[in-house]
């Protein structure tokens, strides 16, 4: 039987707590990569589907002797975890990934991913509903602060087509994205973090696999260079980048930092992610962010830091 990290727990070891956040703002860092390196294979001709599939796969590759090292011939671990691990690879990456894309096939990418990164909201009414722990007012208002955030980072005020059919995509998206840090803060201690990672990448890989095979998830890619604002690339140099770094690392560590802070302050820490991808768009897209961003990224962080204060006045 699982349990999820003591979120209500206000004070925390120090060392703990700087570690957790490290870790949090490397995985927001490594996840807000994955849109600019993607969007030089899409421009290419690959298929959203084809991109996901090949970053996850690549992930599944380079963490599998990693997760094989941690688990040390454990396999029990993983049958004793098997409902988290099918959550955290179908629903946490497999299905947040599915939804999202869905979602923006048909509305805009801004109001999508303002819907998918609420979820540190839904952690907030998970966590008061199922376990009583009933947020602090600073908790309220830091999730204001960074919805407000994710708003000017997102640049909404400048108009977005929303449709109800990808309004209803992006919030399974939001769903996704909070059951993956919801699982990943299980804080049982049987199975390691990057064997947690190792198993929902090489499942969610399996999963978009067979959804591309039966003709649900479009599957194009070729082998033409890449084009960036640095360069060209060979096909292959952004999908490594994107398997080892945005998926990867972004997993493990994220997981892992989940586990020291706890889904709630971990999920408002990943919205760094945002602001993280504006600034990868600027050095490899030549996309410089304009003052809207920093407008968000401040409110963000303003966010993250009264969520906190909040958890240290609950203890």
């Amino acid at each position: 039987m699982t349990r999820l990290a003591d979120d209500s727990a206000g004070v925390r070891a120090p060392s703990r707590l700087g570690s957790g956040l490290l870790l949090a703002l490397l995985s927001a860092a490594s996840f807000g990569m994955a849109g600019a390196l993607a969007r030089g294979l899409l421009e290419a001709g690959w298929s959203p589907g084809a991109v996901v599939l090949a970053r996850l796969s690549v992930g599944a590759l380079a963490l599998a002797p990693f997760a094989l090292i941690a688990l040390r011939g454990r396999w029990w671990l993983l049958r004793a975890q098997v409902r988290p691990v099918l959550i955290y690879g179908a629903l946490g990456m497999a299905g947040t990934q599915f939804c999202y894309f869905s979602a923006v096939s048909t509305m805009d990418v801004a109001p999508a991913l303002l819907i998918e990164f609420a979820a540190p909201v839904a952690i907030v009414g998970w966590l008061w509903l199922r376990r009583g722990q009933r947020p602090r007012r600073l908790t309220v208002l830091g999730a204001c602060s960074a919805i407000a955030g994710l708003v000017f980072a997102l640049d909404l005020a400048s108009g977005a087509d929303i449709a109800w059919t990808g309004a209803a995509w992006a919030f399974a998206a939001m769903i996704g994205n909070a059951a993956y840090f919801l699982v990943s803060g299980e804080t049982d201690g049987v199975l390691p973090p990057i064997a947690l990672a190792g198993a929902g990448l090489v499942l969610s890989a399996v999963i978009l696999a067979v959804l591309g095979v039966i003709g649900i998830l479009p599957m194009r890619a070729n082998f033409d260079p890449a084009v960036y604002a640095i360069g060209e690339t060979p096909w292959w140099a952004p999908l490594v980048a994107l398997g080892v770094i945005a998926a990867a690392i972004a997993y493990t560590t994220g997981t892992a930092a989940t586990r020291r802070l706890g889904s709630r302050l971990a999920s408002f820490v990943a919205l760094i992610e945002v602001v993280a991808s504006a600034l990868f768009a600027w050095l490899l897209l030549d996309q410089r962010p304009g003052p809207a961003v920093i407008v968000g990224g401040l409110l963000i962080i303003t966010g993250v830091v009264l969520v906190r204060l909040g958890d240290r006045d609950a203890a």
